[in-house]
């Protein structure tokens, strides 16, 4: 059965939450990242924000386990939405593979909110994002994946594609990234399809953006570089999958999925 006659009923549209504080939003990687610069002139411009942590945790179909933690529900609307993105994607994806059996073609994923959900992690911190606090979580626990994910990622390795893994997470959470990728049963966890933020020792690819003293480069910067990278060793990208637009912009992919997040923005 592929996905999407499994995703097939879930084809309802629901509106975009957007986390804001004003005219702003929380970032994971610390404050706030300003959408514009307009200030309110009234409180009432501004949504409270019980109210919107509310909405996030009704979006997700927040449910409590008996160790008080919090989880996503599958059949939550954004499981919905997700299932319907994958279930495009997978239309997409086997089309293009159709008249392509060369080995060389690949899909990319984001790691945070777009394979591994961070829902819990970031209930349990209010949404705001402390480095201590999460380097402390992913050493210790694993992310669960997000809603058919590990699905869409082993059907399209068992189609032919290559799956890597373009992360903005440090490189010191290379092994524990691995770990969470492979409990949650993604294909090609390993070290040589996974790319995570290495300040300190720069690949030479990013040498624009990037040397072993100095690191300006945006994430997009990082994240379309490494994919130009992918295809000058003969990867064709067909399909890229995030969470911020900011995983996606910058080329080099045939087609970009965007997959929900409320929670925060990236830019």
């Amino acid at each position: 059965m592929t996905l999407a006659r499994t995703f097939k009923n879930h084809s309802r549209t629901f509106a975009t939450l957007a986390v804001g504080v004003a005219a702003g939003a929380v970032v994971a990687g610390g404050g706030l990242a300003l959408a514009d610069t307009s200030a309110p002139t009234s409180d009432k411009q501004i949504t409270n924000m019980t109210d919107e942590v509310n909405q996030i945790k009704a979006y997700y179909g927040d449910t409590v386990d008996a160790n008080g933690e919090h989880w996503a529900s599958s059949s939550s609307n954004y499981a919905i939405q997700v299932y319907g993105i994958e279930a495009k994607a997978e239309k997409y994806l086997a089309q293009k593979i159709k008249h392509d059996h060369s080995g060389r073609r690949a899909i990319v994923l984001d790691v945070d909110d777009t394979a591994l959900s961070t829902y819990n992690y970031e209930l349990e911190t209010t949404f705001v994002y402390n480095a201590a606090s999460n380097a402390q979580y992913i050493a210790t626990k694993n992310f669960p994946a997000v809603f058919g994910m590990n699905d869409l990622a082993n059907w399209a390795k068992a189609q032919g594609y290559t799956v890597f893994y373009i992360t903005g997470r440090p490189e010191s959470q290379r092994a524990d990234t691995v770990r969470q990728l492979s409990s949650q049963g993604f294909p090609d966890a390993d070290d040589a399809h996974l790319f995570l933020k290495n300040k300190a020792n720069p690949p030479a690819y990013l040498s624009n953006c990037a040397t072993p003293t100095t690191w300006t480069c945006s994430t997009v910067d990082y994240k379309s570089g490494t994919r130009a990278h992918l295809e000058a060793l003969g990867y064709t990208i067909t399909a890229n999958f995030g969470d911020q637009f900011s995983d996606l912009n910058g080329g080099y992919s045939e087609q970009t999925y965007k997959l929900p997040n409320p929670m925060y923005f990236l830019p």
